[in-house]
């Protein structure tokens, strides 16, 4: 079942809570009176009590209706509900003896859920509302009248079993409610933290990205030449088997270079048409290895893939698979000798984790790693990994390096089975 709890706003959950808490409390409140009514203890003015439980209870009924409702439940909304509550509160009092009322206490409640839910302004203001209810009951009451002079050790009991019962009830409602209000305020700043980061980070991916089209455009004339100039040295010097060797890896990478600038168009063009082809998922893998060590020939690796149940097929967006060649390019760069590529797949995740023999992720980097223009080499732009992490992002995947006990990193790309990339 799907949890529909976490798309809604805090103060609207806590505002449920409130509800929740209003339900038990006016229960408590209709019992005590009922067993009171019943016992004739004590003489209350029943008329103008029976009248606030009504009231109260038609209230109640209104917020749960006003949940219903889309309109968004603001702090101010919230902080008027507590100080209805306060209200309501301080007038039973007033009719069932004022300060001396044990469940006097509960004034508590309201205000540690204001505390913990509400900016202090707020809190503030229900504060004074509070003091200034408590303040009013020591003087303007209507005093308990109980019926028979062998009954008064009967009431004192009563109010301690009151003072009790009032102890119990606010510690159930500030331990279980009131821990998930504060932590309903919690996840909301964290996911608003979230976004903003996400935002953030679009914003630098629309930058690099405007960067890039500007690039790729201007490089198209040079790679041309480049090939042509290419195609000539062979042919001027094809007597010369070892400079024909070097000549052939250049023409390649040229060659490369512009089939990738060319496979950026049509993704592009399959993108807005949302035309993305599907296939094997080692099909996939292997196409994205053979990609990397054209680019990289002087990487030696062995790969393997394994996995529990069918290999899924994958619809992968051309992102995905340059992220998988910039963490291939990274791991080279550390050491292109006897990396090890594994692809392995389960019912929930599909894996693809790269070992390499180099140095190591320096700790006090590894926390910046991911960020744009945070590099540990020498030269590059320190966007490699940022991209990749972006788009696997974009998936609902992850990306994430370990430094390994006998030396070098473990690069790790897991993406989610239940994403629109499997079936």
């Amino acid at each position: 079942m799907l949890d529909t709890s976490r798309f809604l706003s805090a103060s609207r959950q806590n505002l449920l809570r409130l509800s929740w808490i209003r339900v038990l409390v006016l229960c408590s409140q209709s019992g005590t009176l009922v067993a009171v009514y019943f016992s004739e203890l004590l003489t209350l003015p029943w008329a103008p009590l029976l009248l606030l439980i009504v009231a109260a209870a038609c209230i109640y009924s209104l917020t749960v209706l006003r949940l219903r409702l889309r309109w968004p439940v603001t702090e101010f909304e919230f902080a008027i509900q507590l100080g209805f509550d306060l209200l309501l509160h301080s007038l039973l009092l007033y009719y069932t003896g004022g300060s001396t009322n044990p469940f006097v206490a509960y004034y508590l409640v309201p205000l540690t859920i204001a505390a913990a839910t509400l900016p202090w302004i707020y809190s503030l203001v229900l504060s004074g509302l509070a003091l200034t209810g408590y303040t009013a009951l020591l003087i303007w009451y209507e005093p308990l009248h109980i019926d028979g002079q062998q009954y008064s050790a009967l009431l004192i009991s009563m109010h301690l079993f009151g003072m009790w019962l009032n102890f119990a009830l606010s510690a159930a409602f500030i331990t279980f409610f009131v821990s998930r209000m504060a932590q309903a305020v919690r996840d909301q700043k964290e996911q608003q933290a979230g976004h903003r980061e996400e935002a953030l980070r679009d914003q630098q991916l629309l930058a690099i990205a405007s960067q890039a089209a500007g690039a790729a455009h201007e490089l198209g004339t040079p790679l041309s030449t480049m090939s042509v100039l290419l195609g000539e040295l062979r042919q001027e010097y094809s007597d010369q088997h070892s400079l024909q060797d070097d000549l052939a890896l250049l023409q390649e990478q040229v060659r490369l270079c512009k089939g990738t600038l060319q496979s950026l168009v049509l993704a592009a063009e399959a993108d807005r048409r949302q035309q993305v082809q599907e296939q094997s998922l080692l099909e996939w893998f292997e196409d994205c290895i053979n990609r990397w060590h054209l680019m990289r020939p002087e990487a030696t690796y062995a790969y393997e893939y394994s996995g529990t149940g069918r290999m899924p097929a994958i619809r992968p967006p051309a992102e995905l698979g340059q992220s998988l060649l910039n963490l291939l390019n990274n791991a080279t760069d550390a050491c292109a000798d006897d990396l090890t590529i594994h692809l392995g797949w389960d019912r929930q995740w599909v894996c693809i984790s790269i070992r390499d023999q180099g140095a190591g992720v320096p700790l006090h980097v590894a926390e910046q790693l991911g960020k744009p223009f945070i590099t540990t080499k020498g030269k590059g732009l320190g966007l490699g990994l940022f991209l990749s992490q972006a788009s696997v992002t974009r998936v609902g995947g992850s990306v994430k390096l370990y430094n390994c006990e006998g030396g070098g990193t473990l690069t790790e790309l897991c993406l989610p089975r239940q994403s629109n990339l499997f079936s």
